[in-house]
C-alpha cells in the first residue's frame, strides 16, 4: 500500500475493543512518521497491540493552534503524518478542524481512514430512524442546555448525544421535558467488555438509583405525530396563579409537573402572561 506525501490522514481507530481497527488503517500507521494523537499514554496502548513504534506528538485543545505550523512544516518536508483520536473517529467531538483547515489553505490533502465510530455504531442498534442528527457533547449549564433542546425538540430526526456519566440523571430529567412520547436508548461502554444497553420510553424514564461508569451515546428516537392534550386555558389559569408567587422558570417547572405537554409550549404561554402582568 503506497501513502501519498504531503497528505494528512484521519485515521479511525477502535473505541473499545482493539480488534475492530481496520486493515487499511494499521497499514497506514505502520508506514507514518508521526502520529498526532489527543493522550499518548491511551494511543500508545495502540500501538503496543499492532506491535508499532512510532512518533506520537500530542495533539489536543490546549495545544491544538501551537502544533499546526510544526505539523504542516512536517508535512512539506515530505514526512507522514496521521491524526487519531484517543477512541473513534477523528474531528467528530474531537480536536482536529482547525489543523484539517490550516492544511487545506496550504493545499495539503486530507486522506481520510473510515472505521469505527460510536455514532454510527449506536444509531444501527437503536431501531430509530436512520435520518439522525448528530449534536455530540451538550452544555453543563441549565439554562443553555434548555435553550438548545428547545430547538433540537422541534427537529424530527433521531438525535444522537454523548453524555458524561456522573450526569445521566440531570441530563435525562430535561429530555423527558423536551422530548415527550420519544423512545430513548442509552449505549455504554459499546464495544468493551462490559456493554450494555437500556432502552426506555422518554415519558417512563427514571432517575438511575446507582452512578454509572464508562463512556455513554444517547440515541432519542425520531418526533412521533402523537397529538398532545393542550388544554390552553387550563394552563393560562395555572400560569397566572403561579406568577403572581413563582418567577417565570419556576412556574413553568410547576406546570409542566402535571401537564404533559412540551415544555417549548409551556414557556411561550407564560412568557406572554407574565408580559402582560
Amino acid at each position: 500500500m503506497k501513502l501519498f506525501n504531503n497528505s494528512l490522514y484521519i485515521v479511525s481507530t477502535p473505541i473499545g475493543n482493539l480488534e475492530d481497527i481496520t486493515l487499511r488503517a494499521i497499514e497506514v500507521l505502520k508506514k507514518t512518521d508521526i502520529i498526532l494523537c489527543e493522550d499518548t499514554r491511551r494511543s500508545i496502548k495502540l500501538l503496543n497491540h499492532l506491535g508499532l513504534k512510532k512518533k506520537l506528538v500530542p495533539y489536543h485543545k490546549f495545544n491544538e493552534k501551537k502544533q499546526i505550523l510544526n505539523a504542516i512544516e512536517h508535512i512539506k518536508e515530505g514526512k507522514i503524518l496521521s491524526l487519531i483520536s484517543d477512541a473513534g473517529t477523528p474531528l467528530l467531538s474531537d480536536p482536529g478542524r482547525l489543523l484539517l483547515n490550516s492544511c487545506l489553505n496550504a493545499k495539503i490533502r486530507i486522506i481520510p481512514i473510515p472505521g469505527v465510530s460510536s455514532i454510527t455504531a449506536a444509531i444501527s442498534a437503536s431501531g430509530f430512524n436512520d435520518k439522525f442528527l448528530f449534536y455530540g457533547f451538550l452544555p453543563k449549564r441549565e439554562r443553555e442546555l434548555e435553550k438548545i433542546l428547545s430547538s433540537l425538540s422541534d427537529q424530527s430526526f433521531s438525535i444522537i448525544f454523548f453524555l458524561p456519566a456522573n450526569k445521566i440523571n440531570f441530563y435525562l430529567k430535561k429530555f423527558k421535558l423536551f422530548f415527550p412520547h420519544r423512545k430513548l436508548l442509552i449505549a455504554r461502554e459499546l464495544t468493551k467488555l462490559h456493554e450494555s444497553f437500556y432502552r426506555e420510553e422518554i415519558n417512563k424514564l427514571k432517575p438511575f438509583s446507582q452512578t454509572i461508569k464508562g463512556e455513554i451515546t444517547v440515541v432519542i428516537s425520531e418526533k412521533t405525530t402523537k397529538i398532545e392534550k393542550f388544554d390552553k386555558e387550563k394552563i393560562i389559569n395555572k400560569a397566572k396563579k403561579y406568577l403572581k408567587r413563582y418567577s417565570l422558570k419556576d412556574t413553568v417547572d410547576l406546570i409542566i409537573e402535571t401537564e404533559k405537554v412540551n415544555k417549548k409550549k409551556i414557556y411561550d404561554l407564560c412568557l406572554k402572561i407574565k408580559n402582560k402582568i
